[in-house]
């Protein structure tokens, strides 16, 4: 099941339509690192990621795999493992993946720029849960967590997120 994102903040899959938090520089087809852009395009979902300390693993067809408080996700354009994950500390930037607020305790990583990874072009783009009031993201795609976990229940390793303005 595809999820359809469109730049006004709206997501659809299947009959269901809900808002959706998108990155503070808008959408664009030209991401860079640091723009805070969301990519436009299709996008595969690679995995579910989740923290089991506040929640079980959610009924998906996806892989699941439960984050600890060493995992992050690099986001450093000059290291050799940009937008790869990666255990902290690490000795170039990246990002926790456990965070004191809720927003990554589901973490759907997009296969955005992960085939082949080209530095500086963007990392860490994930499906993962909104803010209060959706406040805009670094460049992911964000739902609120019931409408987060309908997708997951739908989505298989066939599905997608379909960026469009």
């Amino acid at each position: 099941m595809d999820l359809l994102v469109s730049s006004d903040g709206t997501a659809r899959f299947g009959k269901t339509q809900c808002r959706c938090a998108l990155g503070h520089g808008g959408v664009s087809d030209a991401k860079r690192e640091g723009d805070g852009a969301t990519p436009i395009g299709t996008w595969p979902l690679r995995r579910l990621l989740y923290r089991p300390d506040r929640l079980a693993a959610p009924p998906t067809g996806l892989p699941t795999t439960p984050i600890g408080p060493a995992d992050g996700w690099c986001d450093a354009p000059g290291d050799k493992n940009y937008n790869l994950p990666v255990i902290l500390p690490y000795p170039a930037s990246a990002e926790a993946l456990w965070r004191e607020d809720a927003v990554y305790d589901l973490i759907v990583p997009l296969g955005y720029n992960d085939g082949p990874i080209l530095s500086g072009r963007g990392s860490a783009i994930f499906l993962h849960l909104a803010r209060d009031g959706y406040v805009p993201t670094e460049g992911c795609v964000a739902l609120a967590l019931p409408d987060l976990l309908a997708y997951l229940a739908l989505a298989s390793p066939l599905s997608r997120v379909i960026v469009t303005r």
